[in-house]
């Protein structure tokens, strides 16, 4: 794990406590595109799993894991896929 990917990961559990989390470092796709930096670690996959998202609608989850990452977004992280679940959602 990259240690962004890893920084996100921590973030993410402590905000979320998640029953499932995969954080995944896509940067080596956007070579050469708009964002992408020397060393990666610019564009990352989320799904994730959370109690905290059961009732909330699409968009208030993403502002959640946004909210929890805003730091790492103002920064280095590019582009963020987010893909969201409460439990029992398939």
């Amino acid at each position: 794990m990259t240690g962004m990917a890893e920084r996100i990961t921590n973030k993410l559990e402590l905000a979320l406590s998640p029953q499932r989390l995969n954080v995944i470092d896509e940067s080596h796709q956007h070579q050469g595109h708009g964002g992408w930096r020397e060393g990666g670690e610019t564009h990352f996959r989320v799904d994730i799993v959370s109690e905290a998202f059961t009732g909330k609608s699409r968009l208030d989850r993403h502002r959640l894991v946004n909210a929890a990452l805003a730091e790492e977004l103002a920064d280095r992280v590019h582009a963020l896929a987010i893909v969201t679940r409460a439990p029992g959602e398939s």
